[in-house]
C-alpha cells in the first residue's frame, strides 16, 4: 500500500460543494439570529475592556 488513494471526482466535488453551502447557511442563520436579538448591544468598549483582562489573566497564567 503506498498510502495513495484515489476518490472519485464526482462524489469529491459533490463534497466538497456542500461543506460550503451548508456552512454558508450555518453562518447566515447565526448573524440572522444575532440581528433579531431583542437584548441590547454591549458597547465596544465595555467588551474589550473585558475582553483585555481575560487575556492578561490567561497570559499570567501561562507564564507560571
Amino acid at each position: 500500500m503506498t498510502g495513495k488513494r484515489t476518490v472519485d471526482p464526482h462524489v469529491s466535488k459533490c463534497a466538497a460543494q456542500e461543506q460550503p453551502d451548508s456552512y454558508d447557511r450555518w453562518f447566515r442563520a447565526k448573524v440572522q439570529e444575532a440581528i433579531d436579538d431583542p437584548r441590547p448591544s454591549i458597547p465596544h468598549d465595555q467588551v474589550r475592556a473585558k475582553m483585555d483582562a481575560r487575556i492578561a489573566k490567561l497570559k499570567a497564567r501561562c507564564k507560571k
